[in-house]
């Protein structure tokens, strides 16, 4: 096992100390490879050493400025601070520089999801799934900005196929209660609103809507 595997090995199984010492000799044995530097970024961006991070990315990038993950990493460091403008800029670079891989894609996405633009975030959120598509986040927040722009019926069969994944999500019955308030099935709401609260009694969300039902109904009798 090389350095660099034995240092990643060390982050996997949260030895975060030992991964810094491997990465720092790493670094002194090979100054000019900016993989070394790209994998200490990546652990202090773990240990929300944001600073120190960036200055790790970016000797990567000096070293070399086609270093697609350095990008990666910048764009991380950015979205965890709410620099959402050089977060996206670096994911897109990311992206540009042949990073086809749906982490990006989704992190991208999700910049865009936080800043309220959500219309921008769909297509990266869709690429993301398409490159995992097992992943229950990744389609859970694509359904996320499928509602958030009106796309009811596609939101719908998203939130499904979150529940196909994971039938005991209850964000996806929350959101699909909403739907179907939408489109005034009040039965389907309050079940999907009742399964929720059944997964997460504490569900706030859920919690309110039912009683929101609850109240119409009374009023309707």
């Amino acid at each position: 096992m090389s350095d660099i595997d034995q240092g990643i090995q060390y982050m996997k199984e949260g030895k975060l100390e030992e991964a810094a010492q491997y990465f720092t000799e790493t670094i002194e044995k090979n100054p000019n490879d900016p993989v070394h530097y790209i994998n200490f970024g990546n652990l202090l961006l773990h240990m929300k050493d944001y600073d120190r991070a960036l200055g790790f990315y970016k000797k990567a990038i000096e070293l070399d400025d086609q270093a697609a993950t350095a990008y990666y990493g910048l764009g991380n460091v950015y979205f965890e601070q709410d620099d959402f403008n050089h977060a996206k800029e670096n994911f897109q670079k990311a992206i540009n520089l042949g990073l086809e891989e749906a982490d990006v894609y989704f992190m991208l996405g999700m910049t865009f999801l936080y800043d309220e633009q959500f219309k921008l975030s769909l297509p990266y959120l869709q690429r993301a799934s398409e490159l995992n598509p097992d992943d229950v986040d990744v389609k859970f927040q694509y359904g996320l900005a499928l509602a958030q722009t009106q796309q009811l019926d596609q939101a719908k069969e998203t939130f499904n196929k979150v529940l196909h994944i994971e039938e005991e999500h209850s964000d996806a019955h929350y959101n699909l209660g909403v739907i179907a308030l939408f489109d005034e099935d009040v039965d389907k709401a309050l079940e999907h609103f009742d399964k929720a609260l059944e997964i997460q009694p504490d569900h706030l969300l859920a919690g309110n809507g039912k009683k929101q039902i609850e109240k119409m109904l009374e009023e309707n009798e």
